[in-house]
């Protein structure tokens, strides 16, 4: 049975449209800088030209195909899986630092979601008009303004998610040909599958869904309290500087002043609600820190705005700590670091970041791996030798193929068997398999308990790796 409230509610709230009003400020003209250099690297790095031997020149192509990420000069192998740990490890604390620091900085500046419905309102504001005029013609019956501006927007929406889709596509294939393809009905059903989805997906998300993405699709809102502490820097409003004794209130005659106001038990609030009208999540800050807020800083400049004109010191809404806040006097907000839980982040941070970088800088151009066939640990020749088998593999991780040869030390030149070729090529992203003979005299296997296997790249000695390996007899089992 179900209690009033939750008949009242339900189990999900009606969208109610947000039209937000534009503000100018420095929190705006940050937000506005990272949308665009976001976009530009974005949208432009599939089509910026590297030159490449043995693939499209391309500086970031996904190649499926050829199971590698080429990134400018770096060629990643599903053999540097290690390194994808490493970044998504790296991502993670990296948003615990941050959060910790500054709360939900990353989603208010950085997340896809603000930034694509960040440029979607951008455009729903330059065809219909700042907050009043929208907020008239959502109002208003539909008749050919409405259809013409309402029409307009979806449109330019859906193209806006064409393009974000089919850029998306792109970093897997050669651009320009992949667009050639793609409008000519050429490119493969996976492409038009892709784009589709993705446009449908970042056409209902940015514009339609807007802030219900952030309430109720991403669980960030939902666990970013356990990495808060008093000392986290969040969007928040002086309670006690704006609410005063009395509470806040217009600024009428003889309450203008802020010697009238405090004269009076007022707060310097002068209740104009611009805080809420900017806000992307429609949430009024002077409630108090909610989920919702993703602390973009929009707040703070209509606040300041508005206390510019009447005055006022700014601040009254700004980025502080709740133990700041609580203080008798507030002392000016910084970003308090010194903290187990953050200093622990930041320590892990720089950690795994150096490691990841050492790993690409002293990354070889293959690997190899060398395996004693163990079935059986040896054999004994009808001559009296005693032979030991080994598999090598070889992954070839350079951008062109590649000729190895093998070699040893500690045994005899003639002791080292490969049978029919001494060398194998491999092609660039594969493995190859070589098996290995060693064949000693009994007296020589008698003294030999370890030897060196050396694989070498035609024409790179520099780059000659050697592999002890174990070489077991009759007398060494016995041992």
């Amino acid at each position: 049975m179900q209690t009033g409230l939750e008949e009242q509610l339900g189990l999900y709230q009606k969208r109610i449209p947000i039209f937000t009003r534009s503000v100018k400020g420095r929190f705006r003209r940050f937000k506005t800088t990272v949308l665009v250099l976001a976009y530009t690297i974005y949208f432009l790095l599939p089509w910026l030209p590297w030159s490449r031997l043995d693939a499209p020149s391309q500086a970031v192509l996904f190649d499926l195909p050829g199971r590698r990420f080429l990134i400018f000069g770096l060629t990643v192998y599903p053999q540097n899986v290690v390194w994808l740990a490493l970044l998504l490890f790296i991502a993670a604390i990296f948003l615990f630092f941050v959060t910790g620091l500054v709360g939900r900085a990353f989603c208010g500046y950085f997340c896809f979601q603000t930034l694509w419905t960040d440029f979607f309102i951008w455009i729903e504001h330059k065809i219909q008009g700042e907050r009043p005029a929208r907020v008239r013609l959502y109002r208003q019956p539909w008749n050919r303004e409405k259809l013409l501006k309402v029409g307009g927007t979806h449109v330019l929406w859906l193209l806006a998610s064409f393009w974000t889709g089919l850029t998306f596509v792109a970093y897997y294939a050669y651009a320009p040909q992949l667009v050639l393809d793609f409008v000519t009905g050429q490119a493969a059903a996976v492409a038009y599958f892709t784009v589709g989805i993705l446009t449908l997906t970042t056409y209902a998300a940015a514009g339609l869904m807007r802030e219900q993405i952030c309430t109720y699709v991403c669980p960030y809102g939902r666990f970013q309290s356990v990495m808060y502490e008093p000392e986290t820097l969040a969007v928040h409003y002086d309670a006690k500087r704006g609410d005063a004794i009395h509470g806040r209130a217009s600024p009428r005659a003889g309450q203008r002043t802020l010697a009238e106001r405090h004269e009076k038990g007022l707060g310097d609030c002068v209740d104009c609600g611009l805080c809420v009208q900017v806000c992307p999540a429609g949430i009024d800050i002077r409630d108090g820190l909610q989920y919702k807020c993703i602390s973009c800083g929009l707040c703070i400049d209509a606040c300041n705005s508005i206390m510019d004109s009447f005055g006022y010191p700014r601040g009254l809404i700004r980025y502080d700590s709740e133990k700041n806040l609580a203080a008798a006097v507030p002392a000016a907000p910084r970003a308090e670091w010194k903290r187990l839980k953050t200093v622990g982040y930041g320590v892990a941070l720089i950690l795994m970041s150096g490691y990841l970088v050492y790993s690409i800088v002293t990354r070889g151009s293959y690997d190899r791996a060398v395996n004693q066939i163990r079935q059986p640990l040896y054999v004994v020749l009808s001559n009296g030798d005693i032979r030991n088998r080994y598999q090598v593999r070889i992954t070839n991780k350079a951008a062109q193929d590649q000729t190895y040869e093998f070699s040893a030390s500690g045994i005899p030149a003639g002791a080292l068997d490969l049978g029919n070729f001494r060398e194998i090529t491999i092609k660039p992203g594969h493995s190859g398999l070589v098996q290995v003979s060693v064949h000693l005299t009994p007296e020589m296997a008698e003294h030999t308990r370890h030897f060196e296997l050396i694989v070498s790249p035609r024409g790179k000695p520099g780059e000659a790796r050697s592999e002890t390996v174990r070489f077991d007899s009759p007398k060494a089992s016995h041992d």
